[in-house]
């Protein structure tokens, strides 16, 4: 039996009572107010759970990361971000990204985890400079995309979308650079997947991932929108 939060006031249980099976269940209820989501990410917490169930809360262990600097460039997408066909922006239609993001068919998902109560949340930390989108452009279209959360030097990759080949790693590779440029440490990808392993991220003990994100949130920093060309220097 898992804990349940009864209120907004109900603290999060400890790590240690996550289950095993399904890795990383933690507690299940509560709501998804910006001072809540804030508080889970920092403890490196985030929700998950499908359409009809109460939200459900999660810290799996091991935990799936991708450190900036260790970003895997494959040869093709190399030439596809040399040829600069595609133009990448940051933070110019986050509602569009996480709409495309809900609506874009997961292998083995008959349904989204984005509801539209998890997206008005996002949107809230939108607004307060929190929440970030990464997209790609080509002809004027928006063709994919990811989006997440920044605390301190810390980024939490929430989800990511392709309307064309290549078209989210275009975006992963340049949030990627970004962040490494911004003194960023750590993306937290949550889930090991075999896309994630193939552009570099690893799974680290929850431990030691803990220990980590303490000492990125806790940098100093000031939420606010990311410039919108903070992406846009070509590839060499």
């Amino acid at each position: 039996m898992i804990p349940w939060l009864d209120d907004r006031k109900t603290p999060f249980p400890p790590l240690e009572l996550a289950l095993n099976e399904p890795n990383g269940l933690l507690c299940a209820g509560g709501d998804l107010s910006p001072q809540r989501l804030l508080n889970a990410y920092q403890h490196g917490i985030f929700p998950w759970y499908s359409r009809g169930e109460p939200i459900l809360w999660w810290s799996p262990d091991p935990r799936m990361v991708l450190f900036p600097g260790e970003f895997r460039i494959a040869r093709s997408l190399r030439r596809c971000l040399r040829s600069g066909r595609c133009e990448v922006k940051l933070d110019s239609d986050f509602p569009a990204v996480i709409r495309a993001c809900a609506e874009t068919p997961r292998a083995g998902q008959n349904d989204t985890w984005i509801t539209r109560d998890m997206q008005r949340a996002y949107w809230q930390l939108f607004e307060s400079g929190i929440a970030h989108s990464v997209e790609t452009w080509f002809d004027g279209q928006l063709v994919g995309g990811l989006y997440g959360l920044a605390i301190g030097r810390m980024f939490y990759g929430e989800s990511m979308f392709s309307r064309v080949t290549d078209a989210s790693k275009i975006a992963a590779a340049h949030l990627a650079r970004f962040l490494e440029e911004e003194g960023f440490g750590m993306i937290d990808c949550q889930m090991n997947t075999p896309h994630l392993a193939s552009l570099g991220a690893r799974e680290i003990p929850r431990a030691v991932f803990i220990a980590r994100l303490r000492a990125l949130v806790s940098v100093a920093w000031q939420p606010g929108k990311w410039p919108t060309d903070g992406a846009s220097q070509p590839w060499t």
